[in-house]
């Protein structure tokens, strides 16, 4: 008993010191945390010594840690080992493995994408396969994650059973280590222009996009494109040390505000420029966020840029890992960062949630206007607004369910084994393919529940408890069969993006990712429009007035 009662005061009285390092906290604060630890400390050795069946202590812990977090933002997580590690190959780009991008379900293993001339390409394996067993182990019989089973040291081998097609086959994986770029393309579009697609903001951006931008000079180009659609961000530094490419060393390009002090910080280019002059466009899209909003929000505010595309994500908000112990971490939302013009470009309101407990968008109406270097209007709360904005999708609820589902992704591996392509450069969708599309969306009994479902349909289901469902059964099916129609109007309203992120994925299975971007070169609307807008110098320079 005594020892128990020695537990109990020393975990809140460690807890307080290390609290006292802190300067965040006020002095009620102190009394208020230690109280919950203890009470926690208690109730979670109470369940694990009498709950009735046995409990897990570990899984206990992950649970009720991920579920505390859940309600402040989805960027404050904590990391077991495996996690840790999974973010230092995010990182540093380097996986020692298959070479492929895998999904993992709860029953396969299916290659996204293989990546050209590595390990599961050389085997044979394309985008489609469904990998269910990996040496003598089915995946279905994995609790945990399964792709775990393709990784190993480099040299290796591991053997696979997969199906292609409703075939099943078998192939030897000879593992290696895998870098993954990046920057994975960069060329010429014209003989004035260079074009670089930066992917990632890993500890290799920025020397790589240097490299890009010196590489592109020497072959003549006199303008540039870089392409950061798609980038969901990554290190801060790596995205002040791109900025730097096109800017003077001393520039200020973001600063950081917290509650502790510590972690307010600004920002500044280190290093000489690569070019200061060349005209530049930056492509941006919906999946563009954190450090991708960072490089074209400061170039943007810096006027050193043309912004083309669509809005990007809208995340202003910073993220430092806190080393717990056994080798796990938390990652913790610390700071807001803020643009040269001072715009903090944050989309969602995590902290003023709607009555169902989901973050809202900050409303047009409560945008807060700045200023550019040479006065232009811009305006925070929802991410980078480009200079010239291209058409995004109209319901990107449908759009997203039906990538979410991996329609796209399914359909593009039966077009590919159906279809054969002499010359990629030619390939277009036609509307009898679209049509196509609706109808496999169909056989696949794809479903998309709309808000407005939902809300018919609780309301309804109340109707039935008080027993007024008779008098509105027919308008209810009514407005169900209008919404069902309107669903469908929808798919035809996104044909164009629906087309173009169908083009995307069947186009990688004939020609891999780098036979991508050189489509892209000569079909992409947006590499268009920035070859246009930087073929003008006056219309590129009236951007910028």
């Amino acid at each position: 008993m005594k020892h128990l009662l020695k537990k109990k005061l020393i975990i809140p009285l460690v807890v307080l010191t290390v609290l006292l390092t802190g300067s965040a906290f006020v002095k009620s604060d102190f009394f208020e945390i230690a109280k919950q630890i203890e009470i926690f400390t208690d109730l979670f050795k109470e369940v694990n010594m009498n709950y009735v069946d046995e409990t897990n202590p570990a899984d206990l812990m992950d649970t009720a840690i991920k579920s505390m977090l859940q309600d402040l933002d989805p960027y404050t997580n904590f990391m077991n080992e495996q996690d840790v590690e999974a973010a230092r190959i995010n990182n540093t780009g380097d996986y020692i493995g298959i070479g492929a991008k895998v999904r993992t379900l709860k029953d396969k293993l299916v290659i996204v994408e293989p990546y050209k001339d590595y390990p599961a390409d050389k085997a044979g394996l394309k985008a489609g396969d469904e990998i269910i067993k990996v040496g003598n182990t089915l995946v279905e019989s994995v609790k945990d994650d399964a792709g775990d089973l393709l990784k190993g040291s480099p040299g290796t081998t591991v053997d696979v059973t997969f199906k292609r097609q409703g075939k099943t086959q078998t192939a030897t994986i000879n593992r290696a280590e895998v870098e993954i770029n990046a920057v994975p393309y960069f060329s010429m579009v014209n003989d004035k222009t260079g074009y670089i697609v930066l992917s990632r903001f890993s500890e290799k951006a920025a020397a790589q996009t240097n490299y890009a931008v010196r590489d592109l000079k020497a072959q003549g180009a006199k303008h540039l494109i870089l392409d950061l659609r798609g980038n969901p961000g990554g290190l801060v530094n790596e995205a002040i040390d791109i900025v730097n490419i096109f800017v003077p060393k001393g520039q200020l390009v973001v600063t950081t505000k917290s509650k502790v002090k510590k972690y307010n910080r600004t920002y500044y280019t280190q290093k000489d420029p690569v070019d200061t002059d060349i005209p530049l466009v930056i492509l941006i899209d919906g999946n563009s966020a954190s450090a991708s909003e960072i490089v074209s929000g400061s170039l943007q505010d810096l006027d050193r840029a043309v912004i083309v595309g669509s809005r990007s994500f809208g995340k202003g908000l910073v993220q430092r890992p806190k080393l717990l112990t056994y080798g796990t971490q938390v990652k913790i939302t610390i700071s807001r960062y803020y643009t040269p013009s001072g715009r903090c470009i944050q989309a969602l309101d995590y902290w003023h949630r709607n009555e169902k407990g989901e973050a809202v968008r900050v409303k047009q109406e409560n945008y807060n206007e700045f200023k550019t270097k040479n006065g232009r209007k811009v305006f925070d709360g929802g991410g980078i607004l480009p200079d010239e904005i291209m058409t995004p999708s109209q319901n990107t609820a449908l759009t997203n369910a039906i990538a979410d589902d991996n329609l796209i992704f399914d359909f593009a591996t039966d077009y590919y084994y159906k279809h054969k392509i002499d010359n990629i450069d030619t390939f277009k969708l036609t509307d009898a393919d679209f049509t196509n599309f609706k109808n496999y969306l169909k056989a696949n009994q794809f479903s998309f529940e709309t808000q407005t479902e939902k809300a018919l349909k609780n309301a309804f289901e109340a109707a039935k408890k008080e027993s007024f469902d008779d008098d509105i059964k027919t308008d209810y099916n009514t407005l169900v069969s209008h919404l069902n129609q309107s669903k469908i109007k929808a798919l035809d309203e996104n044909k164009s993006y629906l087309l173009d992120q169908l083009t995307d994925e069947i186009v990688k299975r004939y020609v891999y990712r780098e036979g991508l971007y050189d489509y892209l070169k000569t079909h992409d609307p947006e590499i268009r429009k920035a070859t246009d807008i930087l073929g003008s110098p006056s219309a590129y320079l009236e951007y910028l007035r």
